[in-house]
């Protein structure tokens, strides 16, 4: 039995402005077959956005059994889920300095998601580096953005 692949993308335009636009994009791929999945939102920030391509292109799975191998070029999204979210979740969803992180209902979220799917691995990749499922993500993200516009 062969992995899902799956490249995840986020961006924003105008991050930390009241104003911005932001979009994210996914792509997945199994045995062949590519599904292109993108949205755009307004007044949101990079951090939601990369968060929530994960979450989309998670929730676009219609299987838990087969696995999982999802890419993302955000060091946030990747650190976050492999490591921060088990010592959050200790903590009762707070981080040493006994705030909640940010973007908590996002992390609870994806680590629901995470928790569902019986093998699933997050691999880092570098960004813009040619990578091509992960330019197409991009290529997506930005996509959304353009349509928000």
């Amino acid at each position: 039995m062969s992995e899902i692949i799956i490249y995840a993308d986020g961006g924003c335009r105008g991050n930390q402005n009241e104003e911005n636009i932001g979009g994210w994009g996914a792509v997945l791929q199994y045995n062949g077959h590519v599904k292109e999945l993108y949205e755009g939102k307004r007044n949101t920030t990079n951090n939601q956005m990369e968060l929530t391509g994960a979450i989309k292109a998670l929730e676009a799975l219609k299987t838990t059994k087969i696995p999982v191998h999802l890419h993302m070029d955000s060091a946030y999204v990747i650190n976050g889920i492999t490591q921060w979210v088990k010592g959050w979740k200790k903590k009762g969803w707070k981080k040493g300095d006994g705030k909640k992180p940010e973007n908590l209902e996002l992390w609870k979220r994806l680590d629901e998601l995470v928790g569902k799917q019986k093998d699933i691995k997050f691999i880092k990749v570098k960004g813009h580096a040619g990578v091509e499922l992960n330019e197409l993500a991009d290529q997506l993200a930005n996509k959304a953005m353009d349509e928000v516009e």
